[in-house]
């Protein structure tokens, strides 16, 4: 398998928030649930889950957005979407794979509450789920990933 060609970086629509990912992805994954149906305007989101100490932001200063235990990072100026770590998961970002600058690579390995979403619309995921797995199962899949995920 090809290695990674790092660091990446990336940013929002108007240039003003930039951010680096200096270590290789832990997996991809497209989300159908409504919350990100809204947030994206789309069928669904698509991220790239990163290692939280191989990721940084180094323009701008990103506001935080979002209700309850879902805390998302926007760029104040234009309000794109740009990342997320998810609760309780402190090793890990979710990063908007159209933040980055180099991102039609990104196919997602994973979808996931495919019950929410379109019933039109589907990805090429080899594992798909109508709600998420448990926490073992994410393991198993960052496994597989690591040998059979996308590379640039």
């Amino acid at each position: 398998m090809e290695e990674w060609k790092l660091p990446w970086e990336g940013g929002c629509r108007c240039g003003a928030t930039r951010i680096r990912v200096t270590k290789p992805p832990l997996l991809t994954m497209a989300c159908h649930c409504a919350g990100c149906q809204r947030m994206s305007a789309s069928a669904y989101s698509l991220s790239v889950a990163v290692p939280a100490d191989g990721f940084e932001v180094i323009a701008g200063a990103p506001v935080l957005g979002g209700k309850g235990r879902d805390m998302h990072h926007f760029c104040p100026s234009c309000m794109s979407w740009m990342f997320t770590p998810p609760p309780g998961l402190d090793f890990l970002v979710n990063v908007r794979a159209p933040v980055l600058d180099d991102h039609l690579w990104v196919v997602p390995f994973v979808e996931t509450f495919t019950g929410e979403g379109y019933a039109w619309a589907k990805t090429p995921a080899p594992h798909s789920f109508e709600t998420i797995p448990d926490m073992e199962g994410w393991q198993a899949l960052t496994a597989a990933f690591g040998v059979d995920g996308v590379r640039p």
